[in-house]
């Protein structure tokens, strides 16, 4: 057995023992470019079952939070389907029985909840345990504390081949029994809508997404309920929300011919910052693909994406998939700007112009990963006022000067302008975080600052006087004008080149406990390209195992460059 395959096995208080004990006794000893490499295999990454993936079908024994069980293998599925497929297996076995049930509004996104008569229990127990039995399902209890027994939940794990990912008791059918009183039915524990079912209530069918948000937001199936589930309470998010990709593939030949051009004619840049045109800034270890599987896996309720290029498509997109329109920087910038442009600052200014663009979206970096189920509550207000995620770093409060970073000179540029136009002075970063945006609040800083971007948009590479609208301008003035609210998510982010990064992700791997992670890459040096590629082969594909609707079966073998013009836009909201 080799040293990783062993490590990978070894139970996991053993694991962080020894990677703390070389961190601090063994890594200030050795070379910082040999760091990375000796912390890899210290804290190898992937599933344990690894070197043997189970076959579709089989039952293995995997670890979870909820400890070791049994789960079926699959060889693809999302939260969004076990949750549905759970559901579906509970109300088929209660229709078959004859128990009276209607669907209520779950406590947590992931899961679903149907209520019963209480009068049934033993029935629906029976029901229950020979539905888990006959197909290595099982049952938990889950109610509130002194009530354990008056809530079950019933699920059927599965997981993907190597065993990584579990989708299992989070994604359970809670199975609630509802007490007769004279006041009518008395739930078990609080839900979203109402703890009391009046008598007489009428039986009524609603749409999935009067019961969460954790849905397609064209879901039509129809579940039976009580009337009191289908009215629409005062939090609910009912505005369409679309998410906006930007990326670059900097290892194509033809855009680094048309970046040493560019570089020709901006003598500058080599002057100002080396981070302004760093390699690092282009690298594409396919991030895109998993941050758009952990999309398609955790945010079932987005209604489209656009993905924001220099004509260039990755090889396994699947550019015809209906919920997906490719933009070229040439739709976007029009008669203004420069281009070619690698001024990811300048591109972020013009993304609100995206043709049938929804008001409300998400802008993500291609480094920006989801962690977990989220709901759009977590970026807006039913109201739509956008929700921002100040970092715990700050703006240094010296003036601009050209020892500074391109990020921060665009960070003290937005403070001039928001300290001008207010009289406050912002002293925080944003988090590397999704960004909710709304395109009228974009347009109408573009419209009261347009002098800033439009420098901002002429710049073919990050320049000292540029703005950073997207990731930390539009947050301060929406914020200031009424528009937004702070929000809170929880959060992780790692700089691939840090030594400590291969623990932060296994332990990122153990407890999947973060909203959204930053896997983010500063300044790599040439030695450290390859043990940072193979670190990210080794955690995304564990983290996220299961293709997305984006991915082609077989990919492009030559991604062909887009039309102008060729801009297919989404239904109408």
């Amino acid at each position: 057995m080799t040293l990783r395959r062993l490590l990978r096995q070894t139970p996991w208080p053993i694991r962080r023992r020894i990677f703390q004990a070389a961190e601090n006794r063994v890594l200030p000893r050795i070379a910082p470019e040999r760091r990375l490499r000796l912390t890899r295999a210290l804290m190898p990454l992937g599933p344990a079952r690894r070197d043997n993936p189970a076959a579709a079908g089989r039952v293995i024994r995997v670890r979870t939070p909820h400890g070791r069980l049994g789960a079926r293998v699959v060889t693809t599925t999302s939260p969004a389907e076990v949750r549905r497929a759970n559901l579906d297996r509970v109300t088929a076995a209660l229709d078959q029985a004859g128990v009276d049930w209607f669907r209520v509004p779950a406590t947590e996104p992931g899961r679903t909840a149907v209520a019963v008569p209480e009068t049934d229990r033993d029935l629906v127990m029976r029901i229950l345990a020979g539905a888990a039995d006959r197909d290595r399902g099982m049952l938990r209890r889950s109610g509130p504390k002194g009530r354990e027994d008056r809530v079950v939940a019933a699920c059927w794990p599965v997981a993907d081949p190597g065993g990584s990912l579990v989708l299992g008791p989070d994604h359970a059918c809670d199975v609630e029994f509802w007490r007769p009183e004279s006041r009518g039915l008395v739930a078990p524990r609080r839900n979203p809508v109402a703890d009391v079912v009046p008598p007489g209530e009428p039986v009524v069918t609603a749409p999935e997404p009067a019961f969460g948000a954790f849905c397609a937001p064209d879901d039509t199936t129809a579940w039976r309920t009580r009337r009191i589930f289908t009215a629409v309470s005062p939090e609910r998010i009912g505005f369409p929300i679309d998410v906006v990709y930007t990326w670059v593939d900097g290892s194509d030949p033809a855009w680094q011919r048309r970046k040493a051009r560019a570089l020709a004619e901006n003598p500058w840049v080599g002057e100002i910052n080396g981070q302004a045109a760093n390699d690092s800034r282009w690298i594409s270890r396919d991030e895109l693909r998993y941050s758009m599987r952990a999309l398609h896996c955790f945010a079932p309720w987005v209604r489209h994406v656009y993905l924001v290029t220099d004509d260039q498509t990755p090889s396994w997109l699947d550019r015809n998939h209906p919920r997906l329109t490719v933009v070229s920087h040439r739709e976007i910038f029009g008669d203004s700007g420069r281009l070619p442009t690698f001024n990811s600052q300048a591109i972020e200014s013009k993304l609100h112009r995206i043709p049938g663009l929804a008001e409300h979206f998400l802008y993500l970096n291609d480094d920006v990963i989801l962690g977990r189920p989220v709901t759009p509550d977590l970026f807006f207000t039913a109201g739509g006022l956008t929700k921002f995620f100040p970092s715990a770093a700050q703006v240094d409060l010296a003036p601009r000067g050209p020892a500074d970073r391109p990020a921060d000179s665009a960070a003290k540029n937005n403070r001039r302008l928001i300290e001008k136009t207010f009289g406050r002075v912002l002293t925080r970063k944003m988090m590397h975080a999704p960004h909710p945006s709304r395109r009228s609040v974009l347009e109408e800083i573009e419209e009261r600052f347009a002098e800033p971007l439009r420098s901002t948009a002429e710049h073919q590479f990050r320049h000292p006087d540029d703005v950073s609208l997207l990731s930390s301008l539009q947050q301060y003035y929406a914020y200031l004008t009424g528009l937004a609210t702070p929000g809170v998510l929880r959060y992780k982010y790692t700089d691939l080149a840090d030594p400590v990064t291969p623990f932060r992700l296994a332990r990122l791997l153990r407890s999947r406990n973060v909203d959204a992670f930053c896997l983010n890459d500063v300044d790599t040096g040439d030695a450290a390209v390859a043990e940072q590629a193979a670190l990210l082969a080794d955690f995304l594909p564990a983290y996220l195992p299961f293709a997305s609707p984006f991915e082609l079966r077989v990919p492009h073998l030559i991604a062909p460059r887009q039309p102008a013009g060729a801009l297919a836009l989404p239904p109408a909201a």
